[in-house]
Parts: structure tokens; C-alpha cells; sequence
């Protein structure tokens, strides 16, 4: 069985017989169980319990989705925690307000109950295995205490940008295209959607301040950190 084996997820939906489609997939798959009904409860359980990774519908009572993602990715006791969006709103504004606001990914109904599980592995993947510190102009990386600086001043970066982060300066000067990104950042075998790539730059850009202009835009292809 996978090393995620005995993690916790909790699964914030209001729908009983999503909640009851989900366990049955996640426990066969070896996963532990949380659920909470709407938008508070999983708030309350989110920050009380710590679990390994959360499911979030978009659309709950008493408190919406969109705005339990936002707190708990600008709580720093939560913000590492992988949030998976599950949402009946196919448009496109939904899904980019939610990874603006710190999702690690993003799933309209219906849904394979198949992939959702095959999305967590991935995401808890992605993982990064610490090695040797990096340096690229003002940005330091430090793997093994999981911190990025800025000219000295620590920057918060989820997990899914930290490991972004990393793939670029690594590999300095060096184009990486949208699909080899969403491979080895995102653990997704297949395209996607790779505007999710454009995404979260967006969001590492914004978070980088004044070194933001370190991560260039190659049109039509992807992205490289400045050699200089």
C-alpha cells in the first residue's frame, strides 16, 4: 500500500450521499475519514484536528468554501495543509478565485470518485525531498526547513509553490514548458489544464514582491528563471 496509507481527510460537503461516494472510495484506498457539513464545522475541525489533506466544496452553509480555503492557506498553523475544491460551478472565474486564493487543485461535479483519489496521491507527491540549499539573486531556498527568503526576509509559500519555486531555480535559465511543470510539480501523468500553471506563477509572482521579475513568461510555452 502507498505511504499515504492512515492519512487523515477531511471532506467538507453538505451533499450526505457525496460525503457517503467519497469515504467508501477514500477508505478503500486506505485513507482515515473526517467530515464536517458546512462551512464552519469544517473550519472548527480544520484548525482543531490538523488533518492531512481536505476536501472543500465551494458552495456550503453558513460559510462558503472560497472563504474557509482563504483563512486557513493565510493561517500559517493551516496553510500547509492540501485543499482539494469540489464544486458544482464549472466556470472558469470559480476555478481561478479558488487557486488565487491557495487551493492545491480543483474539481468540478460530476466527478469520478477514481480520480479524486488518483488527484491526492499525486498531491501528497509532490513532496519535496530535501537536498542541498539554493540561491538565485535575492532568492534563497532552504529544503530542509522548508523556507524561502527574499533579501534575507521569509517569504510563505504553500507546499505546491515552494516545490514550483524550487523546479525553477534549479534549473535557471532554462525554459520549462507548462506540460513538463504540471508533471513534475503537479504529479499529473496527462495535461489538465495548464493555465493552472499560469495560476499559481501568478500567485508565487505576487508573494515574491520585488523578485517577482526573477520568473520570466516564455509565450506560447512556459517559464524560466532569470540566469542573472
Amino acid at each position: 500500500m502507498e505511504t499515504t496509507s492512515g492519512k487523515v481527510i477531511l471532506i467538507v460537503e453538505d451533499e450526505r450521499d457525496v460525503v457517503d461516494l467519497l469515504a467508501l472510495h477514500l477508505r478503500k484506498a486506505g485513507f482515515r475519514i473526517s467530515t464536517a457539513m458546512d462551512g464552519a464545522a469544517g473550519l472548527q475541525k480544520a484548525r482543531g484536528d490538523k488533518p492531512d489533506f481536505i476536501i472543500l466544496d465551494l458552495m456550503l452553509p453558513k460559510m462558503s468554501g472560497l472563504e474557509v480555503c482563504k483563512i486557513l492557506k493565510n493561517d500559517t498553523a493551516t496553510s500547509y495543509i492540501p485543499i482539494l475544491m469540489l464544486t458544482a460551478k464549472s466556470e472558469e472565474i470559480d476555478r481561478i478565485v479558488g487557486l488565487e486564493i491557495g487551493a492545491d487543485d480543483y474539481v468540478t461535479k460530476p466527478f469520478s470518485p477514481r480520480e479524486i483519489v488518483l488527484r491526492i496521491r499525486a498531491i501528497f507527491r509532490r513532496g519535496e525531498t530535501p537536498g542541498e540549499s539554493l540561491k538565485a539573486g535575492p532568492i534563497s531556498i532552504d529544503p530542509a526547513r522548508h523556507e524561502v527568503r527574499v533579501n534575507g526576509n521569509q517569504v510563505h509559500l504553500t507546499s505546491l509553490e515552494f516545490k514550483l519555486l524550487s523546479r525553477l531555480v534549479r534549473r535557471r535559465g532554462k525554459v520549462q514548458g507548462r506540460d513538463r511543470l504540471l508533471n513534475e510539480v503537479w504529479g499529473y501523468e496527462s495535461v489538465i489544464d495548464t493555465r493552472t500553471v499560469d495560476t499559481h506563477v501568478r500567485r508565487l509572482r505576487k508573494k515574491l514582491g520585488k523578485a517577482a521579475d526573477a520568473i520570466e513568461s516564455v509565450r506560447g510555452f512556459g517559464y524560466r528563471l532569470r540566469e542573472d
